[in-house]
């Protein structure tokens, strides 16, 4: 059975302070006397669920419609994660992640931040450090359970930095709260906006039974 992991658009949820809200109206209606029922969406690139390309921080480099397929098709692993702070290289290192893997960290954030529609400062979080340690495992893909994989303050964009230099794709915005940890199939496709710095996703899991 596959699970969707993805976080629903709708007017009025949690996006990045300073960025766009979404906006979703409808611009014709059958009820109203129009042929069809039409609707119009205004929304940031890096809301609800939605990938980061590395032009996103990296000047000059790929932008999401670039993006190869199996960057996030394929095997992915789901790891609980305990810290109800941050995640760091300590706790990594007990998962015994492998180069090559796709790593979605399931933490916190999916139980308690959609839930609300404000945006919550304290999710969750990848710590440059364990950006770090990240990079020399060598991953193929990160996905996290809130807006974003670095933290609000400053450290953040370096912890963007550090994934997107060493080739590692970022989701952002998942909601894991009904993907146990373990091993899952993963179909991850971001819109393909030409030259845009993230895009949307639909991101869906089905659980395997063996490595």
């Amino acid at each position: 059975m596959w699970i969707d992991v993805t976080v629903p658009l709708r007017a009025g949820m949690p996006h990045w302070p300073g960025d766009p809200p979404v906006r979703v109206r409808a611009v014709a209606s059958i009820g109203r006397g129009a042929e069809c029922n039409l609707t119009a969406l205004s929304m940031c690139v890096h809301v609800a669920t939605h990938m980061d390309a590395p032009s996103h921080y990296l000047p000059g480099a790929a932008s999401i419609d670039a993006m190869p397929l199996d960057a996030t098709i394929g095997r992915a692993r789901v790891v609980k994660i305990a810290d109800p702070e941050a995640i760091q290289p300590r706790e990594l290192r007990r998962h015994k992640i492998r180069r090559g893997e796709r790593i979605l960290f399931r933490t916190k954030n999916s139980e308690r931040l959609w839930k609300v529609d404000h945006f919550t400062g304290n999710f969750v979080h990848i710590t440059p450090e364990a950006a770090q340690f990240l990079a020399g495992r060598g991953v193929r893909a990160v996905g996290i359970d809130y807006l974003s994989v670095g933290s609000p303050g400053p450290d953040g964009a370096e912890t963007h930095r550090t994934l997107l230099s060493a080739g590692i794709w970022i989701v952002e915005g998942l909601d894991l709260s009904h993907a146990p940890p373990g091993i899952y199939e993963m179909v991850c496709l971001p819109l393909k906006i030409l030259g845009a710095d993230g895009a949307p996703a639909r991101v869906i899991l089905k659980r395997r039974r063996s490595l």
